[in-house]
């Protein structure tokens, strides 16, 4: 039986049994109680540029499929940078807005983006995608940082996109901080040091958090941090301070904070989000001391993840500094659908350019690895 395609405004139409049943995994940032929540607690709105717009499908009234997905009126808190190409529509005399993206809110993170128990469905689920642009007479469709196992189910009408992200890698044998410095190179391994020895000389201790045990002027000032940092840069806070005991209450283990503090007060913190083997470094902010950042987004997460068991940590988008800390090079992706023929042969040429300058940028990196070269196996 075909599938029936309905566009949802708000996950609270869909149960979280339902939704959560169909990616089958634990990231944090495809559950229903975090997408949901940013849809009850105001960090999503039309005038910021986010209208939520999930594409479904359903069969005998069973949802078998469902893109997390949003009507675009601009291309913030994507991060997948696509101003050149709506530059490229306003020169000639074309509306590149409102597009259609599937993603996840302000979230650089990758995962599961056709949400399905198998490929036939994630396949109809994509020319639902394509159909759905060309009735509501949009200029595009977007999925960003998607899982490489599915990249098979585009097709060539679909224009790929790759990008670098800089990721922690937990090798076998390291089973303490100590263990990861001796891996590197006595330079990097010394900056480190005397990077933590700074903070330490200050006298600001860490303390961890979990959703289940942060209190409620723990997340106050967490938020603060948080308004604090977007203000230093001149952008809008999306994130309001209900939407953080949402997380504490629906995802009690995934919420992870890590809070500095000096005299017994929090004075700077870094929010992530966790699944059984990944941890993932969301937002910071708090004072600004030597070494602070880096101890509070890098090194506390690094032992987390040692001490857990987690396999990965994945800070964030950009950052080639993170990489002298011990995250390497990551390729990402992206699919995209134009719906202008001409412009989709022209843009194709584009993303082939960008994707040889990307592997020759990732390359280059690797030459700068803070780890020592692999002893010779004879």
């Amino acid at each position: 039986m075909t599938a029936q395609l309905k566009l949802i405004s708000s996950l609270a139409q869909v149960t979280a049994t339902d939704w959560d049943a169909l990616h089958g995994s634990d990231n944090p940032f495809l559950s229903h109680a975090f997408l949901s929540g940013l849809e009850l607690h105001n960090c999503l709105r039309p005038d910021w540029g986010w209208q939520p717009q999930h594409l479904t499908l359903w069969r005998d009234e069973v949802l078998v499929a469902a893109a997390p997905g949003y009507l675009k009126h601009n291309s913030h808190g994507e991060f997948v940078f696509d101003h050149a190409w709506a530059n490229a529509y306003a020169r000639n005399g074309l509306d590149y807005f409102p597009k259609w993206l599937g993603g996840v809110p302000y979230s650089p993170v990758t995962g599961p983006r056709l949400l399905a128990r198998n490929d036939e469905d994630r396949r109809a689920l994509l020319a639902a995608i394509v159909a759905h642009v060309d009735e509501a007479q949009l200029s595009s469709a977007h999925i960003n940082f998607h899982l490489a196992d599915e990249t098979p189910l585009f097709d060539q009408d679909w224009l790929l996109r790759t990008d670098v992200q800089f990721q922690w890698q937990r090798e076998p044998q390291w089973q303490n901080f100590d263990d990861f410095l001796a891996a590197m190179d006595h330079k990097r391994r010394k900056n480190i040091r005397q990077e933590r020895a700074k903070v330490a000389r200050a006298g600001i201790e860490f303390v961890t958090r979990h959703g289940s045990d942060v209190s409620a002027d723990e997340l106050r000032a967490m938020h603060g941090f948080y308004l604090q940092t977007f203000a230093e840069y001149g952008n809008a806070p999306a994130l309001t301070l209900s939407f953080l005991p949402h997380l504490a209450e629906q995802m009690p283990r995934q919420l992870v904070l890590f809070l500095a503090l000096q005299d017994g007060q929090p004075i700077a913190g870094a929010l992530c989000l966790r699944s059984a083997d990944t941890l993932y470094g969301r937002y910071w902010g708090g004072a600004t001391l030597p070494g602070l950042h880096f101890e509070a987004c890098y090194y506390q997460g690094i032992e987390y993840c040692l001490r857990e068991g987690l396999q990965r940590f994945e800070p964030g988008a950009q950052g080639e500094h993170k990489l002298a800390r011990g995250f390497l090079p990551t390729e990402v992706r992206s699919h995209h659908w134009i719906a202008h023929p001409q412009f989709r042969h022209a843009l194709r040429d584009w993303c082939a350019r960008e994707r040889e300058d990307v592997a020759r940028y990732a390359l280059a990196l690797q030459r700068h690895s803070p780890f020592k070269p692999a002893p010779d196996t004879p």
